[in-house]
């Protein structure tokens, strides 16, 4: 009988092995099917409800509550499924806050990796050498997803929140391309803009020679905006600002056209009359002396770089030639000359 008793004890041992071998197949093999399967679902394009959709994460935000997020901007999957994901990956806590787009190749890995990496959704504005603050504020109101909170503000006010109280808008944001996430303020464009053309001044500022007739950074800027209206050739730059240099070192009036345009503003109607030259306003130059009060548009390095170091001149004057370049005078009859050649046909 022992040897009965063995015997049975033996089978079931072997039959429980066997159970377990056949579980433990069963298992690895669901394993592995599970495993296949969230590798394809993880590298497969997820459902969109439209070609690109907008999704906004606030800061604090749980990985549940960003997977429920997706889901509800129009990704079309479990938000379940999305937070195993999160959670598996290690990386639910580093989901970063921000404006993202999903596209409609964006599979749950990569959606987790933007997420994580903080690729926002950038757009763009470009503020254009030469604009006055007329045209950054239109172009602000048209900017696609940006807050317009600068449009109630007057220039004063508007300056006063950016923490510039007393200093004129006009010619003060550095004219360059700049990114922001969709909903940001245009208040925050302004300020870096603030910020880059303040660095920008600054650093030409450091480049005049001791003899400057520019008494400050301001009336650098100044300058720099009347040479930027002046032409947009590049090389004729720093001798206009030259001619410009020698007339206040002369006491001579600078009788520049576009100071006195700006001085017109709207009533501007692309006609610059001799009636407009002899009208005064703080702006035009060919009734007052010196630099204008305020600058007439925004400068570009290259103008802030010309009005700091002017090229050595005798010219005293110069007229535009047609083709974009300017005819430099050292005399008043040589002047005259140029103006009936290339401005009067003569």
């Amino acid at each position: 009988m022992p040897e009965l008793s063995s015997a049975l004890h033996l089978h079931t041992v072997n039959r429980a092995a066997s159970l377990f071998k056949r579980f433990f197949y069963a298992l690895g093999a669901l394993l592995l099917a599970v495993a296949l399967a969230s590798g394809w679902w993880l590298n497969q394009p997820l459902a969109l409800a439209s070609n690109a959709l907008d999704l906004s994460i606030e800061p604090g935000t749980s990985a549940r509550a960003v997977a429920q997020a997706v889901v509800d901007a129009g990704v079309q999957t479990r938000p379940s499924w999305l937070y195993v994901w999160f959670r598996l990956s290690g990386k639910a806590r580093q989901i970063k806050a921000g404006s993202y787009e999903i596209e409609s190749d964006t599979t749950p890995w990569a959606l987790l990796q933007k997420l994580v990496q903080g690729e926002e959704s950038l757009r763009s504005l470009t503020l254009v050498e030469g604009w006055n603050m007329r045209q950054v504020r239109a172009a602000l109101q048209k900017a696609e997803q940006l807050t317009p909170d600068s449009r109630a503000l007057p220039d004063d006010l508007l300056m006063s929140t950016l923490g510039k109280p007393g200093v004129p808008a006009e010619g003060r944001f550095f004219p360059d391309t700049y990114t922001y996430a969709k909903g940001s303020s245009d208040l925050a464009v302004l300020k870096r803009a603030l910020r880059n053309m303040d660095r920008s001044l600054q650093a030409a500022w450091a480049l005049r020679p001791s003899d400057s007739p520019l008494k400050s950074p301001d009336e650098a800027l100044i300058l720099a905006s009347i040479v930027e209206k002046e032409t947009s050739r590049a090389a004729d730059r720093p001798q206009i600002a030259g001619v410009f240099t020698n007339r206040l070192r002369t006491g001579m009036l600078l009788q520049t056209d576009p100071t006195v345009i700006y001085g017109l503003g709207e009533a501007f109607d692309g006609n610059l009359r001799k009636r407009d030259l002899q009208t005064d306003t703080p702006w035009n130059t060919y009734t007052r002396p010196g630099l204008p009060p305020t600058p007439i548009a925004m400068p570009g390095k290259a103008a802030l770089l010309a009005a700091v170091q002017p090229q050595s001149t005798r010219a005293l004057y110069f007229v535009a030639r047609g083709d974009g370049s300017s005819q430099f005078s050292a005399t008043l009859q040589e002047h005259n000359r140029a103006v009936n050649k290339y401005q009067r046909g003569q």
